[in-house]
């Protein structure tokens, strides 16, 4: 029985209405970007997506590629869980090695036109101003191996219609495990 997921894809592509529905199915979630913030914030980073970005490259640099992996699991308290946010190859060997049980790794896609659009409409502080930054962070993210991790997913939701159509695909997904 899977009783770690590993959830990926880019910004804007559904991750945390996975992670809602995932709470609810009774998962603990730990979300990866969360644990960079929280780093970020005891470091006195602003919290601009450039400046989480740089603090999380400058990180992988300082310490090894799998760091932000390595600061989750010390995170992990429950056998049934979704690891939101990973986005390098080696986060997932690292995933793999420490957890030593079964687990899988699901993919959520949409196309750029849809995720720009989300987080324009969503708002958080590391949303971007204009197109230039969200190709930017695109870049960024593809640099750190996040389009290898979705091509070696076990599963990919496709979340371009409606949110009940992606909400009742998640689900169905979850009833499996």
């Amino acid at each position: 029985m899977v009783t770690v997921i590993l959830i990926t894809g880019m910004p804007g592509c559904g991750k945390e209405e996975f992670v809602k529905i995932a709470m609810d199915e009774g998962y603990n979630v730990i979300r990866m970007g969360d644990v960079v913030r929280e780093y970020a914030g005891q470091s006195n980073i602003d919290k601009s997506d450039e400046s989480i970005g740089k603090f999380a490259n400058t990180e992988r640099e300082l310490h090894h590629s799998g760091i932000w992996a390595e600061r989750t699991l010390e995170r992990l308290s429950s056998n049934k869980a979704v690891i939101d946010g990973v986005r390098g190859e080696e986060e997932i060997e690292l995933f793999k090695k420490e957890l030593g049980r079964d687990m899988q790794i699901i993919a959520i896609h949409a196309s750029p036109q849809t995720r720009y659009r989300r987080l324009k409409k969503r708002g958080r502080d590391d949303a971007p101003l204009d197109k230039k930054q969200f190709d930017q962070r695109d870049e960024r993210e593809l640099g750190w191996g996040l389009g290898k991790v979705i091509s070696k997913a076990d599963h990919m939701i496709v979340n371009e219609g409606s949110l009940d159509d992606f909400r009742r695909d998640v689900r169905s997904l979850l009833s499996q495990y």
